[in-house]
Order: C-alpha cells, then structure tokens, then sequence
C-alpha cells in the first residue's frame, strides 16, 4: 500500500531504489506501441501468484471488490499462475454477472466463489506430476486437462470479455520475454502478435502456472496461428514462431504488474505470494541447491517490482492501493478494519506455494484475509468514502 512507512513490509524504499526505471512503452488496443508515458486515466487490477494460498486469498478480496461495487469500474486484470486461476474463472463467466444499480454482482458466489472453492478441495500438482512423469503427455498438459474438467471445459480465449481485458501472463523460455495471453490478440514483444487467438482458457492458465522444473514448460503449438510482425519483433521467425515454450508468468513478473504499469495510472494490486525464508543449512546436492536458487532469483524479481510500485505511488505517477498476504492490516490508515492479528495471519501466509488441498476452515480463513486486507486497503488509498464491512465473509472462522 502507499503511504506511511511501516514495520510489516508495507515500508516504502529510499528513492534511490527505483530511480533507474523508466516508465515503459505502451500499446494500443492492438497491441501495437504507443510513445511512452502516455498513461491512461483506468483503474486495472493485479492478481499475483502463490498457488491455491494466493487463488483463496484473491478471492476474498474480488469479494470485497464486488461488494464495493469495483468491479465493473476495471479496465484490465492481469494474473499470473495462481491468480490466473481466478481471473479464468471470472473472466469466463463475466458475460453471466448480473449487476444491481451499485455496480455489484448478485451472483458472484455461485459462478465464482463456489467453482473455485471446489478446485481448492482438490491436490493437483501431485497427480499432474504423477501422471506426467508416467503418462504420454507432460506435467504440463495434465495439468491443463485438470483445469479443463473441473474449471473451463473448451472454452477459449474468445470467450473473455471485452472490457475488462484479460491478460493472462506467462514466461517464454525462448524469448525470454513475457508471453501474454488475451482476447485480442496473445504477444511477446520479441516474436510478434497472433490476432483473435483460438487458445483454450485451460492451457493459457496452466503455462501461466508452469513453475519449473516440475510442471514447465507447456509446449504451446503456434504453426496453425497467424503471426503478426511489429516494429522491434528481433526473433520473428522459426523456431520462435512455431512453438512457444512457456513457464509460470511469476518467472518474470509475479504480481502480474507489467501489463498493467505500462497503460494506466490507478493500479491496484492483491499479493498472494510467499516468500523465501532464511535457512541456516540449505540444501547442497546439485537437486535442491537449484530450486533454493531459484526461489532465491523469485525472491529478487518479485522485490524489485514491489520496490517500483510503492515508489510510483509515493511520486504520484500512479495512483492505487497495494495489499498483501504478508501485510499487518494495524499499520493501514482505514478506520475500522476486521480483527487480523498479525500472528495469525502470517501463519496463512505461510502456507506453501502449492496447488494442494486446503480444508475447508483454512479456505474460509484465507478468504476472509483477502477480504479484510482488501478492504483496508481500498478504504485508505483508492475509495475512502466507503463504509466499512461489519463482518468476515465467514464470520465464525476469523483469520485464526
């Protein structure tokens, strides 16, 4: 969040932190560049990754967003992996919300809450693992088979909406560069475009949440697919624009935030995500000494976006509220905030980074969470005219 410095990793870095980054180039409906630092007026939403932990935690607070009568008001949300899971699930079933005259959806418990409540029941990396590692198609592709039955069924990309955009955010192996998964068109700016892509909603979640090295990448097919070449595509041809080979979107941005800083000025963003924690012994076999690293380089990225974030709220160049899974709700201005002891809800926090089952009071908890710290979150910066909830979504279970 903008504002005070505090002690709960809400401060906001020394100036010096994000001086080197420039606002970067925008793009037109299309997707072709615009000049820089022509922003636009749109409130658009971040939703991190984090696995089922985060997929729970952002909907509690698309809840409170609901109630608040915020959604319709966007312009885009961007997701990566966990995150992505929700904004499918929402996405897909936009054109069904019905709206009442405050701008809330009457119906946002049974074709979003419910749907990915019941996902969460179930663990989904082990048997994709499990059946990748056997089976004829890689973790990957089982995965997306998984979100398939239970989530999206055949629905693809052009059963999104039109407003608000859907950027669904995962990493190219090849390229390097972010792979972005839309309506209009899906990108990386180093191969080019493909116009109205005919993508299942499953496979564009399941790359955004192909963490490596066990579940990347998913080999996305591009030879049936028109690719349109920009100004400054340098890798528009075979093999790049034949198949993409693509990861989890947090191997580059995860809270998702590139789509959205590069075009508009009020940015809000829910966090999910874990963190790395010390470890006096880590590991030293050349197996898990990677994976420590890359945890160590996912750490680094994430702390890098947060920093530019918090510094373009601090200058005025965007407007907006951050929460996170790891904030303390007591250092946030909002008068009225629901009781989140800190103890308890770093302990949600703590919950690890895995597409698991979660119990039921745990899924209660960590949706009551999003709800509470979204809450305190819009309240001080972004609509400080709203009332204050009166109670958890589920009020006997608390936080903890």
């Amino acid at each position: 969040m903008a504002g005070r410095p505090n002690r709960r990793g809400l401060s906001t870095p020394p100036a010096d932190d994000s001086r080197a980054i420039e606002p970067v180039e925008s793009e037109t409906a299309d997707g072709t560049p615009v000049p820089r630092g022509k922003l636009e007026e749109g409130t658009a939403l971040c939703l991190s990754g984090g696995g089922t932990r985060a997929l729970l935690y952002h909907v509690g607070a698309l809840w409170r967003m609901n109630e608040m009568g915020l959604l319709p008001r966007l312009e885009r949300i961007s997701s990566v992996s966990g995150g992505s899971i929700v904004a499918g699930v929402l996405g897909m079933s936009w054109h069904r919300l019905e709206w009442d005259d405050d701008g809330s959806a009457v119906n946002f418990d049974p074709l979003v809450l419910r749907p990915l409540r019941a996902f969460s029941n179930r663990t989904h990396d082990i048997p994709a693992g499990v059946r990748g590692f056997f089976g004829p198609r890689s973790t990957a592709q089982e995965y997306a088979a998984a979100l398939a039955r239970q989530l999206y069924g055949q629905r693809t990309l052009q059963d999104l909406p039109d407003r608000p955009r859907f950027v669904i955010n995962a990493s190219n192996l090849q390229s390097t560069a972010l792979f972005r998964f839309s309506k209009p068109y899906c990108a990386d700016y180093r191969v080019g475009r493909i116009p109205n892509p005919q993508f299942r909603l499953a496979d564009a979640v399941a790359a955004s949440g192909a963490f490596p090295p066990f579940f990347a990448p998913l080999a996305l097919d591009l030879r049936a697919h028109r690719v349109v070449e920009d100004e400054g595509n340098d890798l528009r041809f075979a093999p790049y624009t034949e198949l993409a080979l693509l990861a989890d979107g947090g191997v580059y941005d995860n809270l998702g935030l590139e789509t959205i800083y590069k075009r508009y000025r009020t940015l809000l963003v829910s966090d999910g995500g874990g963190k790395t924690e010390a470890d006096p012994r880590p590991a030293k076999d050349w197996l898990r000494q990677p994976i420590r690293v890359m945890k160590i380089l996912d750490l680094q990225v994430r702390n890098l976006r947060y920093r530019m974030l918090i510094e373009a709220y601090r200058s005025k160049q965007r407007s907006g509220a951050y929460w996170g899974i790891r904030s303390d709700i007591a250092a946030t201005r909002a008068a009225g905030v629901l009781p989140c002891p800190l103890e308890a809800t770093q302990k949600l926090a703590r919950l690890p980074t895995r597409l698991n089952a979660i119990p039921a009071l745990t899924q209660q908890r960590l949706i009551n969470w999003g709800y509470a710290s979204a809450d305190a979150a819009l309240r001080a910066f972004h609509v400080p005219d709203a009332s204050p909830p009166e109670q958890f979504p589920y009020p006997r279970a608390g936080v903890g």
